[in-house]
């Protein structure tokens, strides 16, 4: 490696640099919102609002309508890819991130036990793909497809349908719920398969072939990172996510984390100084700058993780000071009935630092106002389970 190994703080301020958390930007000219969730490879959007505050946080002059037409012109699609949950991907990306990641996605569930007790093989899940392809000539409810398969397959439905919509080649139907998904979504066939703008990104090929540029993207997106982190974020198995890396070992920088961790880096990627300054922000939950590594410190301070990360795998909405995690955040209602931000700190903040953040919780709630809101309501249980924060503040309300 030879060069001084990374300082923590440049590896903070190399994801935020990649994931636009440094400072909002704009659109390339004919890229739109697209380009910006090709850029950081993949929004996480196990809850339909985060991909909005994601890009919120990420892009200059952010319109949320300019994602629904994303999503209505499948531009964007919301499907199981990455991580096997959902994720918000462009649509040329996902029939070849599908492919990398089918041994994970079809592994995993196809030897679950909630498939396995159905008594069903996996030759009895895969032929009922045809079939089902077959019956999405229109967007079809959940309810729907499972009674379809239970004329095949008698008590066997359900759990057919959970491992098959997790690996098969569908996605979500936009609708015109706030965040364009609802809670009771329908299902489309997934792009690549019909599409002529598609041409050549169909559910083919070797999946470990097309695991090689996954990881690339994702070094472009999260590196520098080492073979644990690409494996854990992608989820895919050690060996792979090894052989990826050595295929790509000529296009490489090899790096030396603070711990003498080898790190891979794409050459040319923006690594800022450890003193960039970073501003203030409001992420989502599950936003996936805090969930791309092994080692979440990168981020989220040790001792916030289990704050943060609850036990059943929630992560929380955050505030970000100074490119940590420094607290949580959740709307309330205002004395005028409009959201409010409510702000809880870990430790305490400078006065600069809650000015930052009050600005941003304006602009957030006048998004939120003409859409949901509460978006995470929910998950306001878990406040309850907090420890005593050194400081709440109400943010963004009007005075």
């Amino acid at each position: 490696m030879g060069a001084e190994p990374l300082t923590a703080r440049e590896l903070n301020r190399a994801t935020l640099a990649r994931q636009l958390l440094l400072g909002r930007e704009r659109p390339a000219d004919g890229d739109g919102l697209a380009g910006v969730v090709r850029r950081v490879v993949a929004l996480q959007a196990q809850h339909p609002a985060s991909p909005y505050l994601a890009l919120w946080n990420r892009v200059d002059g952010f319109d949320p309508a300019a994602l629904d037409a994303a999503y209505a012109d499948r531009e964007l699609v919301r499907g199981t890819s990455l991580r096997i949950t959902l994720h918000t991907v462009h649509a040329r990306d996902h029939p070849r991130f599908r492919t990398a990641m089918q041994p994970s996605l079809r592994g995993a569930r196809l030897a679950d036990r909630r498939f396995t007790e159905t008594g069903l093989t996996a030759a009895d899940a895969d032929a009922l793909q045809p079939g089902l392809l077959a019956r999405l000539d229109r967007p079809r409810t959940t309810d729907d497809l499972v009674a379809w398969i239970e004329e095949q397959h008698p008590g066997g439905g359900k759990r057919a349908w959970w491992a098959l919509r997790h690996y098969g080649p569908f996605v979500h139907a936009p609708t015109g719920d706030p965040w364009s998904f609802p809670a009771r979504v329908s299902w489309v066939p997934a792009p690549g398969l019909d599409d002529p703008r598609l041409t050549g990104t169909g559910l083919t090929g070797d999946p470990d072939d097309a695991l090689v540029p996954l990881v690339r993207r994702y070094l472009e997106a999260f590196g520098p990172a080492s073979v644990a982190d690409v494996a854990h974020f992608l989820t895919v198995q050690r060996s792979r996510a090894r052989a990826a890396v050595a295929a790509l070992a000529g296009e490489l920088d090899v790096l030396e984390g603070p711990d003498g961790t080898a790190l891979h880096d794409v050459p040319g990627a923006p690594r800022p100084p450890a003193d960039a300054p970073a501003p203030p922000r409001l992420l989502g939950m599950w936003d996936n700058a805090l969930l791309a590594y092994v080692d979440r410190g990168r981020i989220i301070p040790p001792k916030y993780r289990r704050l943060v990360t609850r036990v059943n795998g929630d992560v929380l909405p955050t505030l970000l000071v100074d490119g940590y995690v420094a607290g949580v955040w959740r709307t309330v209602e205002g004395a005028d009935g409009a959201p409010v931000v409510e702000a809880s700190a870990f430790r305490p903040l400078p006065d600069d630092a809650w000015a930052a953040l009050d600005a941003e919780a304006s602009s957030l709630a006048g998004m939120l106002a003409g859409r949901d809101p509460h978006p995470y309501r929910r998950y306001d249980h878990w406040w309850a389970k907090l420890p005593d924060a050194a400081e709440v503040r109400r943010l963004g309300e009007a005075r």
